[in-house]
């Protein structure tokens, strides 16, 4: 428990100095938007590449974890939508309970995994992305769709975004370069690595310039069931899945990391797009990322538990 209460606790430090550089209004307002996108488009893809680039997959049942992704995920949006009756009261909270219930922070899951687990690790939490974020979309896309009432125009358009993704491109890159053994040659190797080196500490002070702890007043019912949900259901039921499956190890811890993971801080931005609760999605994407620097490591001590 120890050793990874320090292996997560730096991460959560620079969230929390994410929160704090907000608060001071430093370097400005202006910047922390334009550094998002830096992260987003240009060096979590730069990283993702080397990392899937430069993988050795040979020990890794990639197949069963990728079918352990796609069964935690459908079974996981049937229990949210059994439950829609008793967890919320009309559709557009329903959407944010849903995205609060299943989406994953992409900077707080690579960081984790990185200090866990090392490149190997990385490389298996790319692969999980890979399939997880244009499935967790997609999902996503329909939920508002029936719940939201959005016309096909705004499902078309979230759907294309989807295949333009940064990360899911960056993901195909890495994989193409990986299995056509071209790999990352000459002076491509140490550039990336450079760069991929940026990605990761940037990317946590933008999730903690994201939160709005004003948006925690009143939100209620929702916001409770929704990260009990993704903080506590949702990692046993990867813990349950990946036995079933005979999973390794690593590639259960590292699929349980994924799925005690707060919820990703777009998700605020589908909300608003696509007709939902914007204001309980801030409320969920705050509270689980603070309420996770305690849940994580309580569920992957455990999960080490009972894997031993």
């Amino acid at each position: 428990m120890l050793t990874l209460v320090h292996a997560l606790g730096p991460v959560f430090v620079v969230i929390l100095l994410g929160v704090l550089l907000k608060r001071l209004n430093f370097p400005s307002g202006d910047f922390w938007p334009q550094l998002e996108r830096l992260v987003y488009f240009f060096l979590f893809p730069a990283m993702l590449t080397t990392r899937l680039a430069l993988a050795d997959f040979s020990g890794l049942a990639v197949g069963r974890v990728l079918l352990a992704v796609l069964l935690l995920l459908l079974v996981m949006s049937l229990l949210v939508v059994a439950l829609r009756r008793l967890i919320s009261r009309h559709g557009a909270e329903f959407t944010s309970v849903y995205q609060g219930a299943l989406r994953f922070n992409t900077y707080v899951a690579l960081a984790v995994s990185a200090e866990l687990f090392g490149s190997l690790g990385l490389a298996l939490a790319a692969v999980i992305m890979a399939l997880m974020i244009p499935l967790l979309n997609l999902l996503c896309v329909l939920v508002f769709a029936v719940y939201a009432g959005e016309q096909r125009a705004s499902l078309q358009t979230t759907l294309l975004a989807v295949v333009k993704n940064p990360l899911i491109l960056a993901c195909l890159a890495g994989i193409l370069l990986n299995v056509t053994g071209i790999g990352l040659p000459g002076w491509s190797q140490p550039v990336m690595e450079i760069l991929s080196r940026a990605a990761l500490p940037l990317g946590l002070l933008a999730v903690g310039v994201a939160l709005n702890l004003d948006a925690l007043r009143g939100a209620g019912g929702p916001l409770v069931y929704s990260s009990l949900l993704k903080l506590l259901s949702m990692p046993l039921l990867a813990v349950g899945i990946s036995l079933l499956l005979g999973l390794s190890h690593q590639e259960q811890a590292v699929l349980v990391l994924f799925a005690s993971m707060p919820t990703a801080t777009s998700a605020y931005i589908l909300a608003r797009q696509l007709g939902g609760d914007a204001p309980l999605m801030a409320a969920v994407i705050t509270a689980q990322t603070l309420a996770a620097m305690l849940s994580m490591p309580l569920v992957l001590w455990l999960n080490q538990l009972w894997f031993n």
